[in-house]
């Protein structure tokens, strides 16, 4: 099962967000931001696992599952330490546990980037050109300036609900790779957050149609956390401290889509956490 269809039932999404509603830790622009740069830093979990750490600790630096404490950095959980929840799809729920809890090996510097990934070529970008394809996504180069960097449409849309549609995403091939890894970061976000409209095939949903400039907010704060989360510097960055600036209140984002679509485009991009779990034991 995939994760990101794990709390898709109206209750559970109730749940999730009168969570976040009660926690109020988002309602200014720079707190959101701050929120985005927790996702960033904690890389060896979905965006959306990462958020629900952030709202039960914050200012968490770091966390790991027992088994990654065990195996990746010889350190065990203290005795009475309190796990953390996060989404898992054989859980539903696993257990995590902050760093502050753990002992044993000293932990190694820089830590919170111990899951990056290296640069991007344009070897990787075939490679993710590929991974698109089966999804019904086309990855369609075009020849245009420096302006121009891309688009994503519906090419057919699927006659039966659990059939996959087809999409064309242009992308300017004259930007180099981290450009294109940031423009097809955007155009993806603008899929998986329903901008296009729903697709049940890719668990795309069905969502209220938005002004331009909150679809555009939405699609960058994607864009930013996957760009971010793999090297890459784009001008998310600075849309996003244009918007912190303003200390705009954050009552219209939808945090919960923002989060998991983030999770799915590093997912159909081959780009996600490595985190290990043991798994759940079975009842007696």
């Amino acid at each position: 099962m995939d994760q990101a269809d794990l709390f898709e039932t109206a209750a559970a999404r109730s749940l999730l967000d009168q969570l976040i509603e009660d926690s109020r830790l988002y309602r200014q622009g720079k707190d959101f931001r701050g929120l985005l740069d927790f996702v960033v830093r904690l890389r060896n979990f979905a965006p959306f696992n990462a958020m629900l750490l952030q709202v039960q600790k914050p200012g968490l630096n770091y966390a790991a599952s027992a088994r990654d404490w065990r195996e990746r950095f010889g350190r065990t959980i203290k005795p009475g330490a309190r796990p953390l929840l996060i989404l898992w799809p054989f859980g539903p729920v696993a257990l995590v546990y902050d760093q502050m809890d753990t002992e044993g090996e000293p932990l190694p510097e820089g830590v919170s980037a111990f899951a990056a990934h290296g640069a991007l070529d344009r070897l990787a970008l075939e490679g993710f050109a590929l991974m698109l394809a089966k999804k019904y996504v086309k990855w369609n180069k075009i020849d245009a300036g420096d302006l121009r960097a891309g688009s994503i449409e519906v090419v057919l849309r699927a006659k039966k609900i659990n059939d996959p549609s087809s999409y064309r995403m242009n992308v300017n091939q004259n930007h180099d790779a981290n450009v294109q890894f940031a423009t097809v970061a955007h155009e993806l976000a603008h899929l998986f957050l329903g901008h296009l409209g729903a697709d049940k095939w890719l668990s795309v949903p069905l969502r209220p149609s938005l002004q331009q400039e909150r679809r555009e907010l939405e699609a960058e704060s994607v864009a930013f956390i996957v760009c971010a989360r793999n090297g890459v510097v784009s001008k998310s960055e600075s849309y996003l401290s244009a918007y912190v600036n303003a200390d705009t209140t954050v009552d219209q984002l939808d945090l919960y889509q923002i989060m998991r679509a983030a999770g799915q485009v590093e997912a159909v991009l081959g780009l996600t956490a490595h985190t290990k779990y043991d798994r759940p034991r079975k009842p007696n």
